[in-house]
C-alpha cells in the first residue's frame, strides 16, 4: 500500500512538472504555426480584396470611359438637332438610331419633365432616375461633353456653333460664295499650294491651307474680294445682334458698340484675312480691351446672341441615358452595406483559417507533448512508458525511434548495471584472496614461503589480466583500439597459437592440432596486426580447451571464401558444446553458460568479448555453432588480401576441411565447408551468424 500511495505521489510530482515546463503560447510550435497561418490568412484576404478591387475598379473604369464616349456622342448629336431645329418635333427617328448604335435606353423631356422622345422598348418602361445625364440646350453647351467627341470648343458664351439662326446663307448666295472660292483654291493649286474649301455650318465657304502656312498665299494674287466682304443676309443678321447688344449696354447706361463680323467690336470694323483665307486651326482671337466696359460688352453681346438664336433652336430638353433595365452608369459604390461584407467575408475566411490550424495545429502538438513528458520521465529516472504511434508521418516515425531509443537506453541501463556488478565481482574475488592471504600472514597463521608468494601471484596475475581486458574493451568501445597491421600467412599465426597452448592442452588432456593446407598449396594471406590477431584466435583457443573433457580434440584449420573474399578461421572443439537459448550470448560481457561463476568453470566472462572487437576492428565478423553434447564450432571472417581475390585454391581445401570438421565434433552438416560450395545461407554456421 505505501509503494502505491508513492508511486501515485511520483506521478503527481511529474504531472506537475510536465505542466510547469509547458512553453507559453507565443514560444510554442502550436503558437507559432498559429501565427504564421493567421498572418498567411490576412495577408492572403487583404491581396484577395485588393486585387478584386484594382481589377474591379479598372474595370469599371475602363466601362466608364467607354460609357462616357457613348453618351458624349449621344449628346452631340441630339445638341445638333437642337441647333439646327427650332423644336424637338421629329427627334424620335434620331433617338432610336442613337439608341440602337449604343444599346442604351434614351429619353428626352422638357425641363418639366414631360416626355419628348424615348427608346424604351418594354410596355412599360422603368421610370427615368431623379438625375438628368445632362441638359440639351444649344445656347449653353456641356463644355465636358462637348470636348470628350474631339468637337472644336465652343465660342466663349458657350453657344453651339451649329446654332447660326439669322446667319444662315439663302442657296443663292451660298452658290455665288462657293464658285469664288473654288476660283481661289484652283488658283492656288496652280501656283503649288495646296488648299482646301471648307463649308461653315451658317453655309460659308471658307479657303484652308494645307500645312497651315498662310503667308505663302499673299504672293499669288489669288485673292478674292469677294470672300471678303459679308453677304446681305450676314449684314442684316449682324446689324440685328447690334441693335441688340446696344440696347442692353443703353440699360446700363453705358456707350453702344459696333460689331464685326467675327462678333469683335470697337470703333470700326475688324480687318478680316485677305482673300478670305485662313489656316486649319482657327484664327488668333482678336485684341480684346480691359476694363468693365469690355466686360459688360462681352456679356451684353453674349446675352443677345443667345436672344436673337431663341427662336432658331429648340429649347432646352432633359437627356437620360441608362440601361433597358432602368440604371445608369455603373460605378463601385463602397458603401457601409458593402463594407460590412467585404469585412465578414474576409472575417469568415480568417476564422475559418484559424480554426483548422487549431484542430491541425493540436494534432501535430499532442505526440509532440507526449514525447516531452516521456523524456522528462526518462531524465528524472522514472519508468517511461512507450509513446502511442497513431499516424505513419514524420512525428509518428520521431515516436517510433524514440520508443527505439528507450528501449535501447533501457536494455544498455541493464547492461551497465550488470556489467557494474559483474566487475565487482569479478575484483572482489582476487583482491578477497590477496587480502585474506595478507591477513593470514600479518596474524602468523600462513608463512610467507614460496607456495604463498605463488598464490598471491597467481591472483594478482588474474586481477592484472581481468583489468586489461577492460582496458581492451573500453579502447575498442571508444574508437582507439590501434591496430599495426602487416601482411601476414594466416597458417602461421595459427602455428604460433598452438604452440603457446600445447602444453596447457596436454596438460588437461586435450588434443590440439592444426590442420595443414592441401599439398602444393599455401595457406591464405592477409593484412592483420599479428599480436592482436594471437590474441583473438588465443582466446578461442583457451575457451575451447576449458570446455573440452580429457580425450577431446580442438581443431585450428584455415581456408579462403570464394562468396565473400575472405579468410575463414574455424576453432572446433568436441566440447560440452552451448545450449540455443545460451548461444546468441556468449560474446555478451561476463556471460558465463555457468552461472555460479565458479572460477573452476570458467574465466572472468570477457574472452569471447575482446574477440568479437578484435575482428570487427580488422572489418571481419566473428560467430558460433554449436550442438550441446557434441561441440561447438567458432568462426572468424576477416578480409582476405586483395591477391589472393578469385583464385579459388583455398574454397575445396576449406570444403574438405568442413567435412572432416563436421565428421569429427559430430555438428550436422558442413559448418565449415558450406560457404565453398557457394551456399552463403545454408548450415548450422550460416544460420547462426547470418551471413557467410
Amino acid at each position: 500500500m505505501l509503494r502505491v500511495r508513492r508511486s501515485s505521489r511520483a506521478r503527481g510530482v511529474s504531472l506537475r512538472r510536465e505542466q510547469r515546463a509547458r512553453l507559453p503560447l507565443r514560444k510554442s510550435l502550436f503558437g507559432r504555426l498559429l501565427a504564421v497561418s493567421a498572418l498567411v490568412a490576412a495577408c492572403s484576404v487583404a491581396a484577395t480584396a485588393w486585387l478584386a478591387v484594382q481589377t474591379t475598379s479598372g474595370a469599371i473604369k475602363q466601362e466608364q470611359g467607354q460609357n462616357l464616349t457613348a453618351d458624349a456622342r449621344i449628346y452631340n448629336t441630339l445638341l445638333g438637332y437642337a441647333a439646327t431645329h427650332p423644336t424637338w418635333d421629329g427627334v424620335d427617328s434620331t433617338v432610336h438610331d442613337l439608341a440602337r448604335q449604343s444599346g442604351r435606353r434614351i429619353a428626352l423631356t422638357t425641363e418639366q419633365r414631360r416626355p419628348l422622345a424615348d427608346s424604351a422598348t418594354r410596355p412599360s418602361p422603368p421610370a427615368l432616375p431623379p438625375e438628368a445625364s445632362a441638359i440639351v440646350d444649344p445656347l449653353s453647351v456641356d463644355t465636358t461633353l462637348s470636348q470628350t467627341v474631339g468637337r472644336v470648343g465652343v465660342t466663349a458664351d458657350r453657344v453651339d456653333p451649329r446654332a447660326v439662326g439669322p446667319f444662315r446663307l439663302p442657296a443663292a448666295e451660298r452658290t455665288s460664295l462657293q464658285r469664288a472660292a473654288d476660283r481661289s483654291v484652283a488658283c492656288l493649286n496652280r501656283s503649288g499650294v495646296a488648299a482646301d474649301v471648307v463649308r461653315g455650318p451658317s453655309g460659308r465657304p471658307r479657303i484652308e491651307v494645307v500645312g497651315n502656312d498662310p503667308d505663302r498665299v499673299q504672293g499669288t494674287r489669288c485673292a478674292s474680294d469677294e470672300l471678303d466682304e459679308p453677304t446681305a443676309t450676314e449684314r442684316k443678321a449682324l446689324g440685328a445682334l447690334n441693335q441688340l447688344a446696344d440696347a442692353c449696354l443703353k440699360r446700363q447706361s453705358r456707350t453702344g458698340v459696333r460689331l464685326n463680323p467675327d462678333l469683335s467690336w470697337g470703333d470700326g470694323p475688324e480687318p478680316m484675312p485677305s482673300a478670305g483665307v485662313s489656316a486649319r486651326t482657327p484664327a488668333p482671337a482678336p485684341s480684346v480691351r480691359t476694363g468693365d466696359d469690355d466686360r459688360a460688352t462681352a456679356s451684353c453681346v453674349g446675352t443677345a446672341r443667345r436672344e436673337q438664336l431663341s427662336s432658331y433652336v429648340a429649347s432646352p430638353a432633359l437627356l437620360f441615358i441608362g440601361d433597358e433595365g432602368g440604371t445608369t452608369v455603373p460605378g463601385f459604390d463602397l458603401s457601409p452595406t458593402n463594407t460590412a461584407k467585404i469585412a465578414g467575408a474576409a472575417a469568415l475566411v480568417l476564422a475559418l483559417t484559424v480554426g483548422a490550424t487549431m484542430l491541425a495545429g493540436a494534432r501535430l502538438v499532442r505526440p509532440l507533448h507526449a514525447l516531452t513528458g516521456a523524456a522528462q520521465r526518462m531524465r528524472d529516472g522514472e519508468d517511461s512508458a512507450p509513446v502511442l504511434v497513431t499516424d505513419d508521418n514524420e512525428i509518428g516515425r520521431l515516436a517510433a525511434a524514440f520508443n527505439d531509443m528507450s528501449a535501447h537506453r533501457a536494455r544498455l541501463e541493464g547492461q551497465r548495471k550488470d556489467m557494474v556488478s559483474d566487475v565487482a565481482h569479478e575484483l572482489r574475488t582476487p583482491l578477497s584472496n590477496i587480502r585474506g592471504w595478507l591477513e593470514a600472514a600479518q596474524d602468523g597463521l600462513a608463512e610467507p614461503d614460496p607456495a604463498f608468494i605463488s598464490s598471491l601471484h597467481t591472483e594478482a596475475v588474474q586481477l592484472q589480466h581481468i583489468i586489461d581486458d577492460l582496458q581492451d574493451l573500453a579502447a575498442a568501445d571508444a574508437g582507439a583500439l590501434r591496430l599495426h597491421p602487416e601482411p601476414l600467412r594466416i597458417e602461421d599465426v595459427l602455428g604460433q597459437v598452438a604452440a603457446a597452448h600445447q602444453g596447457w592442452a596436454e596438460t588437461a588432456g586435450v588434443t590440439l592440432t592444426v590442420l595443414a593446407a592441401t599439398a602444393g598449396t599455401h595457406g591464405p594471406e592477409l593484412t592483420a596486426d599479428p599480436v592482436r590477431l594471437h590474441q583473438a584466435i588465443g582466446n578461442l583457443v583457451s575457451n575451447a580447451v576449458r570446455h573440452t573433457p580429457a580425450g577431446g580434440n580442438v581443431t585450428l584449420h584455415a581456408y579462403g571464401s570464394e562468396c565473400a573474399d575472405q579468410v575463414v578461421v574455424d576453432v572446433t572443439d568436441t566440447g560440452s558444446g552451448i545450449s540455443a537459448e545460451d548461444l546468441p550470448h556468449v560474446f555478451d560481457r561476463f556471460w558465463r553458460a555457468e552461472k555460479s561463476r565458479s572460477r573452476r568453470t570458467g574465466g572472468s566472462g570477457l574472452g569471447l568479448a575482446i574477440v568479437r572487437k578484435l575482428v570487427e576492428a580488422h572489418g571481419g565478423s566473428v560467430s558460433a555453432a554449436s550442438v550441446e553434447g557434441q561441440g561447438s564450432v567458432f568462426t572468424l571472417r576477416l578480409p582476405a588480401d586483395p591477391a589472393q581475390t578469385g583464385s579459388g585454391e583455398w574454397g575445396e581445401a576449406g570444403g574438405s576441411g568442413g567435412e572432416s570438421q563436421g565428421a569429427s565434433t559430430g555438428v550436422s552438416g558442413s559448418a565449415a565447408g558450406v560457404c565453398e560450395r557457394g551456399s552463403c545461407a545454408g548450415g548450422p554456421q550460416g544460420a547462426v551468424s547470418g551471413h557467410c
